[in-house]
């Protein structure tokens, strides 16, 4: 066997458990008191046993029978407190691990770059923050002290098996060559199995978590039952893994304890022999065969712990594979400071292709310059680049080539708290948060009054229909807004922008949602919220847009005119052509 397939480096992501079983030392080193406290006292309840048979039923011995049983019941007792021990602090070290592992995982994948989830799955995430650090505190809690306890008594067992007759022993050792294999061979297969398996769980939840979001589409086009066939589809393949581990488990523990149990029936036979012949006593084969019974029954559950460990491997794995991931967008060494106030922003010739599609270009050569204050709007046909540029100011991602600056400032020499601090964004798709109305407006600004969030609701004309609302402010809005109407969400995800006061205000189609009342109040709301502060505005209905100081007209990644709204009409056809469609019918020239 070459040293890469070596069973025990199989194990070695595990050792990505240590620093956090590091911080609670004391407790891991207090559970392994109580194991080998445990574990000793196993080992010398058939020594009392064997004295009870040799000497507590001889007539020599009548008087002290007592003494022997009372030393069986001490030993019982040692062993029922160290066991008990044991059992609670390894239980909390799984318990408190895992719940630190969680959070470690959760804490960094809520930290990376959003082009992350370009490429991955949020319900494969959700599946190792859940399934994954289960399988790690069942080795953690469980599994990996009973492989230490039943490995110190099989080592333990083999002494004294040893120390009570030599020669029926060494047939045991001989037999026990026969156990290594299977443990070895389907211990590997195991591992891999087990990293097959919770990858297809995972594709379950990810397609889980994909359609329950959209459960208004999927029931408008009637798909619920393509959708259970997909999901259940997923769910076979999931049960087909799973079936190929259980199987490769139970062939393991059928040949273990067949190979484990044949030899000590051979064994014991040889010492039936040696009793009859004289060579050993009634009490020593007693002690014997006891010591088989626990040395065997060590050998059969480290079996099974070794099949749990290989399933906790696999699962450690990827843990720290996502623990391992290094956003592409990351804090500068030494970050600078934004001065205080309205930031002007600038773009030089900035290139950028997103990670998932590298051969195309969402911005080329854009060069931009919007003065500290000014009101900015960016036009044009969808995919020309305009909600690039927003990711781009947020540091979502960083440009190929060029650079984006704020405040003078290049951005990816600035902190992300102090970046993302000074801006405030309303998206097109606005989030809303399982929450009540109050919190999800105070998310802007977490240490707001209530008055202060009351304002900011009043100044996106949402006062209105949240105090409607069963609770008003305190009311439920459900998870992802579903008790909301799309303008009343929007409304809340404005409230939540104005609340915050940012120098730099990012409007992603922040009335679209709008009937033609609402959107008049919330154009006036934005209007104020605009004055002393940058503001760029992304909006495809151009009436949104004419009182802008200046429009940015984009087209396929790069700036193709700029000016205000009735110069671009004369001087820009893709604008006029724009406005024509969007004009044409309701007059508004």
């Amino acid at each position: 066997m070459s040293v890469a397939s070596s069973p025990w480096l199989r194990l070695s992501p595990l050792a990505g458990l240590l620093p956090y079983l590091r911080p609670y030392r004391l407790r891991a080193w207090m559970a392994l008191l109580a194991l080998i406290v445990a574990a000793a006292a196993t080992l010398l309840l058939p020594v009392a046993f064997r004295f009870l048979i040799d000497h507590g039923f001889s007539q020599r011995a009548a008087a002290d029978i007592n003494r022997y049983f009372l030393g069986l019941f001490g030993v019982a007792t040692v062993l029922a407190l160290a066991t008990a021990l044991r059992f609670y602090c390894v239980s909390w070290l799984g318990e408190r691990v895992t719940a630190d592992i969680r959070r470690a995982v959760y804490q960094h994948v809520i930290r990376v770059s959003p082009e992350y989830f370009e490429v991955t799955q949020t319900g494969e995430v959700l599946s190792r923050l859940t399934t994954d650090t289960t399988l790690v505190q069942t080795v953690i809690g469980t599994s990996l002290s009973m492989g230490l306890r039943n490995a110190l008594l099989m080592l333990g067992g083999l002494a004294m098996l040893m120390a009570t007759s030599p020669s029926l022993t060494a047939y045991i050792l001989v037999t026990l060559l026969l156990v290594v294999l299977p443990i070895v061979v389907f211990g590997r297969r195991v591992r891999t199995l087990s990293r097959s398996s919770q990858d297809r769980i995972a594709d379950s939840s990810a397609i889980a978590g994909e359609t329950l979001n959209a459960i208004p589409t999927v029931q408008a086009f009637n798909q619920q039952v393509r959708e259970s066939r997909r999901f259940g589809e997923s769910v076979e393949t999931s049960f087909d893994a799973a079936l190929a581990r259980i199987r490769a488990r139970s062939w393991l523990t059928v040949a273990v304890i067949l190979l484990i149990f044949g030899a000590i029936v051979f064994v014991l036979w040889l010492g039936a022999h040696a009793v009859l012949e004289g060579t050993m006593s009634a009490g020593q084969l007693g002690q014997f065969i006891l010591y088989a019974v626990v040395t065997a029954g060590a050998i059969g559950a480290l079996a099974e712990v070794w099949g749990d460990m290989q399933r906790a491997a696999g699962a450690t794995e990827r843990l720290m594979e996502l623990l391992s991931l290094r956003s592409p967008v990351t804090e500068p060494a030494a970050p600078r400071a934004l001065p205080p106030g309205p930031a002007g922003l600038e773009l030089r010739d900035v290139d950028f292709a997103y990670p998932s599609r590298p051969g195309q270009p969402s911005l080329s050569g854009v060069r931009l310059s919007v003065r500290p204050g000014e009101h900015v709007a960016l036009v044009g046909p969808s995919g020309a680049g305009k909600s690039t540029l927003f990711q781009l100011l947020l540091r979502f991602c960083d440009p190929q080539q060029g650079q984006v600056l704020l405040g003078g400032v290049d951005v990816r020499e600035l902190s992300f708290a102090d970046l993302r601090g000074h801006v405030g964004v309303v998206l097109q798709d606005s989030v809303i948060f399982g929450a009540s109305a109050l919190e999800n407006i105070r998310y802007g600004k977490p240490e707001a009054s209530d008055e202060e969030v009351r304002a900011a609701a009043r100044a996106a004309a949402a006062d209105g229909f949240i105090e409607k609302l069963p609770q008003g402010y305190d009311t439920y809005l459900g998870e992802r807004g579903v008790r909301l109407s799309g303008g009343q969400r929007q409304r809340i995800a404005i409230a939540r922008a104005i609340l915050k006061n940012p120098p730099l205000l990012l409007l992603d189609e922040a009335t679209s949602a709008l009937d033609a009342e609402s959107e008049q109040l919330v154009q006036q709301a934005l209007e104020r919220a605009a004055q002393n502060r940058t503001t760029l505005v992304i909006a495809h209905r151009l009436a949104t847009v004419k009182q802008a100081d200046r429009i940015v007209v984009l087209d396929q990644g790069r700036i193709v005119a700029e000016g205000n709204h009735q110069s671009l009409l004369a001087g820009s056809p893709l604008y006029a052509r724009l406005a024509a469609l969007q004009f044409a019918a309701g007059g508004d020239a």
